[in-house]
């Protein structure tokens, strides 16, 4: 089970944390990931974070977002800085099972894996 938290509404240029609480999953091998979906538009895989702390981005955030995972990988973040309107979007943790960083960002346009239920981060001009 998956549940995000921190949206909400923010300033163009602001700053915001997104934490998700991840319940303990049968895999041993599995990507945390953060995606997301703006109004009309499909979902986007945005980070992707390994057991090992490999951590993959997508180019429209990549410098402005940091991801984190806890030792545990029961707590995973996103830092989110530098924020712009396009980011607008309701942003959801997942589990991505067997797949590297770099295949589960790209699978994430497919709804692939587990994910929460999302939380809403509005970006105003």
């Amino acid at each position: 089970q998956l549940l995000e938290s921190g949206g909400g509404s923010v300033q163009s240029g602001g700053s915001q944390t997104l934490t998700c609480t991840v319940s303990e999953y049968a895999y041993n091998n599995y990507c945390l990931a953060w995606a997301r979906q703006g109004p009309g538009k499909k979902p986007e895989g945005v980070a992707t974070i390994d057991r090992y702390g490999g951590v993959l981005y997508a180019d429209s955030v990549k410098g402005r977002f940091t991801i984190s995972q806890t030792s545990t990988r029961r707590t995973l973040l996103l830092q989110m800085h530098d924020l712009k309107p396009e980011d607008t979007a309701m942003y959801y943790c997942a589990v991505v099972p067997d797949l590297p960083t770099d295949k589960a960002l790209a699978v994430l346009q497919y709804r692939v894996g587990y994910w929460g239920p999302g939380t809403q981060v509005t970006v105003s001009s």
